[in-house]
Protein backbone atom coordinates (compact mmCIF):
# COMPACT_ATOMS: atom_id res chain seq x y z
CA UNK A 1 0.00 0.00 0.00
CA UNK A 2 2.74 2.42 0.98
CA UNK A 3 4.44 1.99 -2.38
CA UNK A 4 0.82 2.34 -4.57
CA UNK A 5 -0.02 5.65 -2.20
CA UNK A 6 3.31 7.06 -3.03
CA UNK A 7 3.32 6.32 -6.98
CA UNK A 8 -0.50 8.29 -6.88
CA UNK A 9 0.89 10.93 -5.03
CA UNK A 10 3.69 11.79 -7.02
CA UNK A 11 1.24 11.88 -9.88
CA UNK A 12 -0.71 14.70 -8.01
CA UNK A 13 2.33 16.10 -7.40
CA UNK A 14 3.08 15.82 -11.27
CA UNK A 15 6.29 14.84 -9.91
CA UNK A 16 9.38 12.17 -10.68
CA UNK A 17 10.96 13.62 -7.98
CA UNK A 18 10.96 11.38 -4.63
CA UNK A 19 8.35 11.87 -2.27
CA UNK A 20 8.46 10.41 1.70
CA UNK A 21 5.16 10.05 3.16
CA UNK A 22 5.60 11.48 6.93
CA UNK A 23 3.56 10.75 10.04
CA UNK A 24 3.08 14.14 11.30
CA UNK A 25 0.68 17.15 10.52
CA UNK A 26 1.42 19.86 8.03
CA UNK A 27 3.79 21.45 10.33
CA UNK A 28 6.08 18.39 10.44
CA UNK A 29 6.36 19.06 7.12
CA UNK A 30 7.45 22.58 7.44
CA UNK A 31 9.91 21.13 10.18
CA UNK A 32 11.73 18.55 8.52
CA UNK A 33 12.32 20.98 5.63
CA UNK A 34 14.14 23.44 8.08
CA UNK A 35 16.17 20.44 9.39
CA UNK A 36 16.97 18.56 6.32
CA UNK A 37 17.60 21.66 4.08
CA UNK A 38 19.15 24.16 6.36
CA UNK A 39 21.57 24.62 8.87
CA UNK A 40 22.52 26.87 11.65
CA UNK A 41 23.72 30.63 10.25
CA UNK A 42 22.52 30.07 7.31
CA UNK A 43 20.70 32.80 5.51
CA UNK A 44 16.93 31.60 4.95
CA UNK A 45 14.52 34.46 2.83
CA UNK A 46 10.84 33.40 4.55
CA UNK A 47 8.20 35.20 1.84
CA UNK A 48 5.22 35.91 4.91
CA UNK A 49 2.14 36.66 3.65
CA UNK A 50 -0.07 35.05 6.97
CA UNK A 51 0.13 32.77 9.73
CA UNK A 52 1.66 30.02 8.30
CA UNK A 53 4.14 32.24 6.65
CA UNK A 54 5.19 33.16 9.93
CA UNK A 55 5.10 29.61 10.88
CA UNK A 56 8.00 29.33 8.50
CA UNK A 57 9.81 32.07 10.55
CA UNK A 58 9.74 30.77 13.92
CA UNK A 59 10.65 27.15 12.61
CA UNK A 60 14.06 29.05 11.04
CA UNK A 61 14.71 30.77 14.16
CA UNK A 62 14.33 27.15 16.15
CA UNK A 63 16.76 25.68 14.08
CA UNK A 64 19.21 28.61 14.80
CA UNK A 65 19.23 29.58 10.58
CA UNK A 66 19.90 33.82 9.95
CA UNK A 67 16.04 34.57 8.93
CA UNK A 68 15.81 37.33 6.49
CA UNK A 69 12.00 38.46 6.49
CA UNK A 70 9.76 39.63 4.12
CA UNK A 71 6.18 40.50 5.07
CA UNK A 72 2.74 41.33 3.42
CA UNK A 73 -0.18 42.82 4.14
CA UNK A 74 -2.88 40.41 4.70
CA UNK A 75 -5.12 39.47 1.76
CA UNK A 76 -1.94 40.82 -0.42
CA UNK A 77 0.34 38.47 -2.54
CA UNK A 78 3.98 37.95 -2.92
CA UNK A 79 5.82 40.25 -5.56
CA UNK A 80 8.85 38.59 -7.67
CA UNK A 81 10.27 41.84 -7.74
CA UNK A 82 10.36 42.22 -4.46
CA UNK A 83 11.55 38.68 -3.61
CA UNK A 84 14.77 39.67 -6.23
CA UNK A 85 15.50 42.88 -4.61
CA UNK A 86 16.03 40.96 -0.56
CA UNK A 87 18.05 38.01 -2.84
CA UNK A 88 19.90 41.07 -4.13
CA UNK A 89 20.56 42.61 -1.07
CA UNK A 90 21.88 39.54 0.49
CA UNK A 91 23.85 37.11 -1.55
CA UNK A 92 24.42 34.68 1.46
CA UNK A 93 20.94 33.70 1.44
CA UNK A 94 20.31 30.22 0.43
CA UNK A 95 17.18 29.24 0.93
CA UNK A 96 13.55 31.15 0.14
CA UNK A 97 10.74 29.20 2.14
CA UNK A 98 7.34 30.48 0.42
CA UNK A 99 3.48 29.59 1.20
CA UNK A 100 1.48 28.55 -1.99
CA UNK A 101 -2.07 29.28 -0.60
CA UNK A 102 -2.44 30.87 2.80
CA UNK A 103 -4.87 30.03 4.40
CA UNK A 104 -5.02 32.45 6.82
CA UNK A 105 -5.86 35.07 4.52
CA UNK A 106 -7.64 33.63 1.35
CA UNK A 107 -4.76 34.15 -0.71
CA UNK A 108 -3.09 32.10 -3.63
CA UNK A 109 0.32 33.24 -4.52
CA UNK A 110 0.61 33.72 -8.09
CA UNK A 111 4.38 34.04 -8.09
CA UNK A 112 5.47 30.19 -7.96
CA UNK A 113 5.82 29.32 -11.68
CA UNK A 114 8.70 32.02 -12.43
CA UNK A 115 9.90 32.19 -8.65
CA UNK A 116 11.98 28.93 -8.94
CA UNK A 117 14.23 30.15 -11.97
CA UNK A 118 14.43 33.44 -9.81
CA UNK A 119 15.72 31.45 -6.92
CA UNK A 120 17.92 29.16 -8.75
CA UNK A 121 19.96 32.25 -10.27
CA UNK A 122 20.97 33.20 -7.12
CA UNK A 123 22.37 29.49 -6.42
CA UNK A 124 19.14 29.24 -3.45
CA UNK A 125 16.76 26.49 -2.83
CA UNK A 126 13.10 27.02 -2.97
CA UNK A 127 10.71 25.58 -0.66
CA UNK A 128 7.30 25.53 -1.28
CA UNK A 129 4.36 24.92 1.57
CA UNK A 130 1.48 23.67 -0.85
CA UNK A 131 -0.46 22.38 1.97
CA UNK A 132 -3.61 23.54 1.01
CA UNK A 133 -2.81 24.25 -2.43
CA UNK A 134 -1.80 20.43 -4.34
CA UNK A 135 -4.54 18.60 -4.57
CA UNK A 136 -6.69 21.36 -5.44
CA UNK A 137 -4.92 23.77 -7.09
CA UNK A 138 -2.26 23.04 -9.87
CA UNK A 139 1.31 22.54 -8.92
CA UNK A 140 3.36 21.40 -11.62
CA UNK A 141 6.18 20.32 -9.39
CA UNK A 142 8.93 19.27 -12.14
CA UNK A 143 7.55 21.97 -15.00
CA UNK A 144 7.98 24.29 -12.45
CA UNK A 145 11.54 23.05 -11.19
CA UNK A 146 10.20 23.15 -7.34
CA UNK A 147 12.84 21.99 -5.48
CA UNK A 148 10.92 20.66 -2.10
CA UNK A 149 6.95 20.59 -1.78
CA UNK A 150 5.42 20.22 1.09
CA UNK A 151 1.31 19.06 1.29
CA UNK A 152 -1.00 17.25 4.06
CA UNK A 153 -3.58 14.94 4.48
CA UNK A 154 -6.17 16.79 6.03
CA UNK A 155 -6.86 19.24 3.02
CA UNK A 156 -7.78 18.42 -0.44
CA UNK A 157 -6.34 15.20 -0.44
CA UNK A 158 -9.66 14.29 1.38
CA UNK A 159 -7.93 12.74 4.69
CA UNK A 160 -7.58 12.66 7.97
CA UNK A 161 -4.84 15.06 9.46
CA UNK A 162 -2.17 12.78 9.91
CA UNK A 163 0.27 12.67 7.25
CA UNK A 164 2.10 14.73 5.34
CA UNK A 165 3.88 14.31 2.11
CA UNK A 166 7.66 16.22 1.19
CA UNK A 167 8.83 16.06 -2.42
CA UNK A 168 12.52 16.46 -2.75
CA UNK A 169 14.52 16.59 -5.89
CA UNK A 170 18.14 15.84 -7.06
CA UNK A 171 19.16 19.67 -6.07
CA UNK A 172 17.02 19.35 -2.71
CA UNK A 173 19.26 15.71 -1.98
CA UNK A 174 22.49 17.69 -2.74
CA UNK A 175 21.72 20.23 -0.11
CA UNK A 176 20.49 18.19 2.56
CA UNK A 177 23.83 15.89 2.54
CA UNK A 178 25.03 19.79 3.02
CA UNK A 179 23.55 20.18 6.02
CA UNK A 180 23.61 16.78 7.85
CA UNK A 181 26.08 16.99 9.70
CA UNK A 182 25.67 20.41 11.47
CA UNK A 183 22.07 20.04 11.77
CA UNK A 184 20.81 17.31 13.95
CA UNK A 185 17.54 15.52 12.56
CA UNK A 186 15.95 11.55 13.89
CA UNK A 187 12.32 11.45 13.54
CA UNK A 188 12.38 14.00 10.34
CA UNK A 189 15.19 12.91 8.76
CA UNK A 190 13.85 12.57 5.06
CA UNK A 191 16.75 9.90 3.83
CA UNK A 192 15.58 7.78 6.36
CA UNK A 193 11.93 8.12 5.04
CA UNK A 194 12.86 7.44 1.49
CA UNK A 195 15.51 4.28 2.18
CA UNK A 196 12.66 2.45 4.44
CA UNK A 197 10.24 3.23 1.33
CA UNK A 198 12.20 1.76 -1.30
CA UNK A 199 11.05 -1.27 0.64
CA UNK A 200 7.76 -0.39 1.39
CA UNK A 201 8.01 0.54 4.60
CA UNK A 202 8.00 3.31 7.29
CA UNK A 203 11.37 4.78 9.44
CA UNK A 204 8.58 4.98 12.63
CA UNK A 205 5.41 3.77 13.59
CA UNK A 206 3.18 4.73 10.61
CA UNK A 207 -0.22 6.07 10.97
CA UNK A 208 -2.00 2.54 9.47
CA UNK A 209 -5.68 4.08 9.44
CA UNK A 210 -4.90 7.06 7.70
CA UNK A 211 -3.07 5.54 4.92
CA UNK A 212 -6.04 3.01 4.26
CA UNK A 213 -7.81 6.35 3.83
CA UNK A 214 -5.26 7.87 1.40
CA UNK A 215 -5.05 5.21 -0.35
CA UNK A 216 -8.89 5.54 -0.98
CA UNK A 217 -9.03 8.87 -1.43
CA UNK A 218 -6.50 8.45 -4.35
CA UNK A 219 -7.96 6.32 -6.05
CA UNK A 220 -11.42 8.92 -6.09
CA UNK A 221 -9.05 11.66 -7.15
CA UNK A 222 -6.99 9.80 -10.17
CA UNK A 223 -10.72 8.52 -11.51
CA UNK A 224 -12.09 12.09 -11.31
CA UNK A 225 -8.42 13.85 -12.86
CA UNK A 226 -6.42 16.22 -11.87
CA UNK A 227 -7.87 18.97 -14.76
CA UNK A 228 -11.40 17.77 -13.47
CA UNK A 229 -10.28 18.76 -9.71
CA UNK A 230 -8.67 22.34 -10.45
CA UNK A 231 -12.04 23.09 -12.85
CA UNK A 232 -14.27 22.21 -9.79
CA UNK A 233 -12.39 23.75 -7.27
CA UNK A 234 -11.98 26.83 -9.43
CA UNK A 235 -15.53 26.44 -9.78
CA UNK A 236 -16.97 26.14 -6.69
CA UNK A 237 -14.21 28.96 -5.26
CA UNK A 238 -15.70 31.02 -7.88
CA UNK A 239 -19.02 30.17 -6.39
CA UNK A 240 -18.22 31.26 -2.59
CA UNK A 241 -17.20 34.56 -3.78
CA UNK A 242 -19.94 35.34 -5.62
CA UNK A 243 -22.21 34.30 -3.22
CA UNK A 244 -20.87 36.31 -0.95
CA UNK A 245 -20.47 38.91 -2.32
CA UNK A 246 -24.11 39.07 -3.03
CA UNK A 247 -24.36 39.27 0.61
CA UNK A 248 -23.02 42.33 0.61
CA UNK A 249 -19.82 41.41 2.18
CA UNK A 250 -16.04 41.98 1.17
CA UNK A 251 -13.39 39.93 0.96
CA UNK A 252 -9.60 40.21 2.56
CA UNK A 253 -8.03 38.88 -0.55
CA UNK A 254 -6.99 41.30 -3.09
CA UNK A 255 -8.65 40.88 -6.58
CA UNK A 256 -6.77 37.97 -8.71
CA UNK A 257 -5.26 36.53 -5.96
CA UNK A 258 -7.97 34.82 -4.12
CA UNK A 259 -7.54 31.45 -3.19
CA UNK A 260 -9.71 28.65 -4.59
CA UNK A 261 -9.49 26.23 -1.44
CA UNK A 262 -10.58 29.20 1.27
CA UNK A 263 -12.62 32.42 1.29
CA UNK A 264 -11.92 34.94 3.92
CA UNK A 265 -14.54 37.38 4.53
CA UNK A 266 -14.33 40.13 6.82
CA UNK A 267 -16.89 40.57 9.68
CA UNK A 268 -18.90 43.22 8.85
CA UNK A 269 -18.79 46.42 11.01
CA UNK A 270 -20.99 46.01 14.44
CA UNK A 271 -21.08 42.30 13.93
CA UNK A 272 -19.77 39.79 16.23
CA UNK A 273 -17.62 37.41 13.94
CA UNK A 274 -17.91 34.97 17.11
CA UNK A 275 -21.35 34.97 17.68
CA UNK A 276 -21.80 34.23 13.75
CA UNK A 277 -19.78 30.96 13.71
CA UNK A 278 -21.53 30.38 17.06
CA UNK A 279 -24.94 30.68 15.54
CA UNK A 280 -23.48 28.48 11.63
CA UNK A 281 -22.38 25.80 14.44
CA UNK A 282 -25.26 25.30 16.73
CA UNK A 283 -28.18 26.09 14.67
CA UNK A 284 -27.15 25.11 11.29
CA UNK A 285 -24.61 22.64 11.92
CA UNK A 286 -22.00 24.05 9.39
CA UNK A 287 -18.64 24.78 10.60
CA UNK A 288 -16.83 28.15 9.68
CA UNK A 289 -13.76 29.44 10.88
CA UNK A 290 -12.45 32.17 12.46
CA UNK A 291 -9.59 34.68 11.98
CA UNK A 292 -6.23 33.62 13.12
CA UNK A 293 -3.32 35.65 14.96
CA UNK A 294 -4.09 39.67 14.56
CA UNK A 295 -6.75 38.64 12.44
CA UNK A 296 -8.58 37.02 14.97
CA UNK A 297 -12.18 38.21 15.53
CA UNK A 298 -12.00 40.34 11.81
CA UNK A 299 -12.39 37.22 9.93
CA UNK A 300 -14.85 34.38 8.97
CA UNK A 301 -13.45 31.67 6.93
CA UNK A 302 -15.12 29.61 4.27
CA UNK A 303 -13.50 25.77 3.08
CA UNK A 304 -14.00 25.03 0.02
CA UNK A 305 -11.44 21.81 -0.77
CA UNK A 306 -11.27 18.51 -0.94
CA UNK A 307 -14.79 16.78 -0.82
CA UNK A 308 -16.94 19.40 -2.05
CA UNK A 309 -20.19 19.70 -4.37
CA UNK A 310 -22.16 22.83 -5.42
CA UNK A 311 -24.96 21.55 -3.23
CA UNK A 312 -22.39 21.42 0.10
CA UNK A 313 -21.39 25.20 -0.97
CA UNK A 314 -25.35 26.40 -1.16
CA UNK A 315 -25.80 24.83 2.01
CA UNK A 316 -22.94 26.48 3.13
CA UNK A 317 -23.67 30.10 1.55
CA UNK A 318 -27.19 29.38 2.97
CA UNK A 319 -25.86 28.92 6.37
CA UNK A 320 -23.75 32.00 6.75
CA UNK A 321 -26.26 34.32 4.85
CA UNK A 322 -28.76 33.21 7.61
CA UNK A 323 -26.08 33.05 10.48
CA UNK A 324 -25.34 36.29 9.95
CA UNK A 325 -29.47 37.68 9.65
CA UNK A 326 -29.27 36.06 13.44
CA UNK A 327 -26.19 38.41 14.75
CA UNK A 328 -27.82 41.79 13.31
CA UNK A 329 -26.15 41.98 10.04
CA UNK A 330 -28.58 43.75 7.69
CA UNK A 331 -27.26 44.53 3.64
Amino acid sequence: MIARTTEGVKKVYQTENDVATLTASGTGAMESAVVNFTAPGDHSLVVAIGEFGNRFKNLVRTYGGHLVEQQYEPGQAADLDKIEAALKADPEICTVFITHNETSTGVTNPVLPDLAALVHSHDALLVVDAISSLSSVEVKTDEWDLDVVLSGSQKGWMTAPGLAFVSVNERGWERAAQTEASQPRFYFDLKRHLESGKTGQTPWTPAVSIWFQLDKSLEIMLAEGLENIFARHQRIGGMVRDGVRAMGLELLADEGVESNTVTAIKVPAGVDGGEVTKIAREEFQTVFAGGQGALRGKLIRFGHLGYMSDEDIQAGLNALEQSLAKAGFKK
